[in-house]
């Protein structure tokens, strides 16, 4: 972090550029960040754009617009060894923002993959990428249930599943947690929530930071090592505070949420180590890459340095300490 120095005493701050797959509360670290001047302090002007459609971020990598793209590592695992190869240097959520809603008041109440499940319809969001179908997929295979033992619908926009659920189309609806809530808030003793994947879904890379390779250079990984050591602040700032605290903050940041369910689901998230570190976790990346085989998006599991480098966050949280 040699060049934060020079930066602040010159008031010249780096453009550092996020070019986002969606405005989601799992990625609330870096807005957080955002907000409190913790990027500022590292040098860096740090602005977002979510495109669409959502795969434009790879324009905006390409074209120079964009210093990283956030989203799913499922993306730099396909194209590698295809089209490009890219790097993830960071992650930010580290477990699966998703929940099941099912129908009536008590969905979630003794609620098992192979009773519940199996034989049923499924509506989920897709299209905003691979990830949500990729994931669900993978839980059910890891309950023994087969997927193909479930019908689904899954080719469409989230607002619009859940207004075709809300009308009786199928059994379940998987969707972002903070959107689920609020639909169920909505329509009390019709639907409840069944599964909250951050709760029971375990540990996963669900949305990281990458680049192109080919891009990086010292110069760019010294504005990925500051970056990292802002947004690490920014999660112990969010993991440090109850949400209660900062509500003004996420109605603000959140305003087509009620901000009850806003302050709950920050809360819950909290506690169920939806944000660890702005390390890629081992573990959880090696349980993903089975998902995106068994998804057919890879031939077959690839290593952890073959897609992640460590090193901006490592590096980071070293000089934090």
């Amino acid at each position: 972090m040699h060049t934060n120095g020079v930066m602040k005493q010159n008031g010249h701050l780096e453009r550092f550029h996020v070019s986002a797959t969606g405005h989601s509360l799992n990625y609330l670290p870096e807005y957080i960040a955002a907000r409190h001047g913790f990027f500022r302090e590292q040098g860096l002007q740090v602005t977002v754009s979510v495109p669409n459609p959502w795969d434009l971020v790879l324009k905006e990598l390409a074209d120079g617009t964009a210093a990283a793209a956030l989203g799913g590592i499922w993306v730099p695992s396909m194209y590698r060894g295809r089209v490009r190869q890219y790097t993830a240097f960071a992650q930010v959520a580290n477990r699966a923002p998703l929940a099941l809603v099912g129908r009536g008041p008590h969905a979630g109440r003794g609620f098992r993959f192979t009773d519940d499940v199996a034989g049923r319809t499924v509506l989920m969001k897709g299209s905003n990428g691979a990830s949500v179908g990729l994931f669900f997929k993978m839980l059910l295979r890891e309950a023994g249930v087969d997927p193909k033992a479930v019908d689904y619908v899954q080719d469409l926009d989230g607002k619009m599943l859940g207004e075709l659920f809300a009308g009786g189309m199928g059994d379940y609806l998987l969707i972002d947690n903070l959107s689920a809530r609020a639909l169920v808030a909505r329509y009390p003793g019709e639907m409840s929530i069944a599964l909250e994947t951050v709760t029971e879904g375990g540990d996963i890379p669900w949305s990281v930071y990458y680049r192109e390779a080919a891009s990086v250079t010292p110069a760019v990984l010294d504005a990925q090592e500051r970056f990292c050591a802002a947004l690490e602040k920014g999660m112990r700032w969010v993991l440090e505070h109850d949400a209660e605290e900062f509500r003004d903050e996420l109605a603000e940041i959140f305003p087509a949420v009620p901000v009850d369910v806003a302050v709950e689901l920050t809360n819950v998230f909290r506690r169920d180590n939806m944000w660890t570190t702005t390390s890629v976790d081992r573990k959880g990346y090696e349980r993903w890459q089975k998902g995106i085989a068994d998804g057919g998006l890879v031939e077959k599991p690839l290593a952890y340095e073959d897609i992640v480098n460590d090193g901006p966050a490592s590096a980071a949280r070293k000089h934090s300490h």
